[in-house]
């Protein structure tokens, strides 16, 4: 049996729920709901819907730089935000600027809360490393 091919951002949250931000099962890669989490672990800024979609983002390109692949290769990715009616545009511009011409299927779910206060937006990918980066 051999051992799956886990990341992990290295932050506190990882150890305390007990999860991965992504592991690969053959050819795909699961990424966790992502935040907006700094490198210290840190969550902010409370009230800016952009910025905080934009660091989730980046962390997306951190889990995929692991795994050797491009944001080109996600084929699906389920976003919750929270009051997502008033959000709706900032999320569009945000989603056409990660992926450019890529269209990967997507579900925006909107949601009364999320696990930290003042967490706006997460995000959960499915990667297919067969697919051209």
């Amino acid at each position: 049996m051999t051992t799956p091919d886990v990341y992990d951002h290295g932050i506190p949250a990882e150890s305390y729920f007990g999860y991965a931000q992504a592991i690969r099962s053959g050819d795909l890669i699961h990424v966790s709901g992502q935040l907006a989490f700094d490198e210290a672990g840190g969550f902010r800024p409370e009230d800016d819907v952009a910025t905080q979609l934009e660091q989730t983002y980046v962390n997306i390109d951190k889990v995929l730089a692991h795994y050797g692949v491009t944001r080109n290769q996600v084929v699906s990715q389920t976003l919750y935000m929270v009051d997502l009616v008033r959000n709706a545009e900032v999320v569009a511009e945000g989603n056409r600027a990660y992926f450019g011409a890529h269209r990967p299927v997507s579900t925006a779910l909107g949601v009364t809360e999320l696990t930290f206060p003042g967490q706006l937006v997460e995000i959960s990918c499915v990667v297919d490393t067969k697919l051209p980066a």
